[in-house]
């Protein structure tokens, strides 16, 4: 995001908004997500709120979004996949058609997992992993270096339990079902523990907060956890679960399946976003105000983390629900007051909301949880989507997942090179 830039010379033409807009066929908020991803600068108009963009960057973009195939809907010409899991519609999402935030609010993790992957709901299940899985990923996660990211971890320990599964190549819906209700609780259960009572029995979130932070869980926070879990769990086609599809249309089993979506959400742009949010959540704490941490984030020309999403006009519905949750924990009260004033200090030049990179580093900074606690809940949660979009995948062509590349090089015949 660049903004305050010197005034453009008269030869330089300027767009509104609303004529950027109009140009690109999507909505003023749309805009300014392309703005915040980093695709579009904008400069401001003296002595108001409003920005201007350049029209060559405008014209630009919106070449290379019909050249992508995204025509006018402003999605930045992703791929479309017929899927039957996760619907998005203006500022709302849901699972197989229920609302997901109320689905993750009233039932466990395991719970929307089961819905996810069948349609229907097993209450009270749970997830348990047998010795032999945990003993091999444990031991390849514990020959990794000290200072190993806990995504590289989930990863190794993905691979290291698909060697112990003989039967991974069986892809039928049974069968992968029965690898999903495995292979979650064993990534857990390979997470170094943070305590020495930790446990590997109970609801998984409470197994998952004892490789998060040091501190006693209550109630209401492993209520956070849990609710955090169902709400990450899927996304419709975010980058990390197209990997997982493109993996399953090869027929790759689903430990390589998950393997590949666990590669892609390392991204700052996509599972680690919530750690940088959760950095710039304690400089604001340790500053007392969120003013001069936004001005030096602007200053060095990054975006600033926690704010705003593609597909969301306004709050983040996954934001505005754990907020809500976290507004009943008395020790999270300074997290929140600092992610607020984040929100309306940066609203002062680009209109963004919260959304859930936010809300997750206000839970983890006031649970005493590191910074790449937000990537862990992330990964753990989105594997039950990933496991969905595998199975649905499974159910299509093989290798659908071919593009064809728009090749913009010298036309041939080209001499050899010397």
């Amino acid at each position: 995001m660049r903004d305050q830039e010197p005034v453009p010379s008269r030869s330089e033409r300027r767009l509104s908004t609303k004529e950027t807009a109009e140009l690109l066929g999507v909505k003023p908020e749309t805009v300014y997500a392309y703005v915040s991803r980093g695709q579009l600068s904008s400069l401001r108009v003296p002595g108001s709120r409003s920005s201007t963009f350049d029209a060559k960057e405008v014209e630009a973009l919106g070449r290379r979004n019909r050249r992508a195939g995204g025509g006018s809907s402003g999605s930045g010409g992703e791929l479309s996949v017929r899927t039957r899991i996760t619907l998005i519609d203006t500022d709302r999402y849901f699972y197989r058609g229920v609302d997901a935030t109320e689905l993750a609010a009233r039932h466990s993790y395991e719970e929307v997992a089961e819905w996810l992957w069948t349609g229907r709901m097993r209450h009270g299940t749970a997830f348990t992993a047998p010795e032999a899985s945990v003993a091999v990923a444990r031991r390849a996660v514990a020959a990794l270096p000290e200072h190993t990211d806990p995504t590289d971890r989930l990863r190794v320990a993905a691979i290291a339990a698909a060697t112990a599964d003989p039967l991974r190549f069986d892809l039928s819906e049974e069968a992968v079902l029965g690898t999903a209700r495995i292979l979650i609780p064993t990534l857990v259960a390979a997470l170094p523990p943070m305590r020495p009572d930790h446990r590997d029995e109970g609801p998984l979130a409470h197994r998952l907060w004892t490789r998060l932070s040091g501190q006693q869980a209550e109630e209401a926070s492993l209520r956070v956890l849990d609710t955090a879990l169902g709400l990450l769990a899927d996304h419709d086609l975010a980058a990390s679960t197209l990997a997982v599809r493109v993996a399953a249309s090869a027929r790759a089993h689903a430990y390589a399946a998950i393997s590949a979506g666990l590669g892609v959400i390392e991204g700052p742009l996509h599972g680690a976003a919530s750690g940088l949010a959760h950095r710039l959540l304690l400089d604001v704490l340790d500053q007392g105000d969120a003013g001069p941490v936004i001005a030096d984030e602007l200053r060095s020309g990054r975006r600033i983390p926690g704010l705003g999403h593609r597909l969301y006009a306004g709050e983040d519905p996954r934001a505005r629900a754990l907020f809500a949750l976290l507004d009943e924990i008395p020790r999270a009260a300074p997290a929140l007051a600092a992610a607020r004033d984040i929100v309306a200090t940066t609203a002062r030049h680009t209109p963004l909301h919260a959304n859930v990179d936010l809300a997750l580093a206000v839970f983890t900074a006031s649970s005493g949880m590191p910074s790449t606690a937000g990537e862990t809940i992330f990964a753990v949660a989105r594997t039950a989507g990933w496991i969905a979009h595998a199975l649905e995948e499974y159910g299509e062509r093989p290798l659908r997942m071919r593009p064809s590349g728009l090749y913009e090089g010298p036309r041939p015949p080209q001499p050899l090179p010397e």
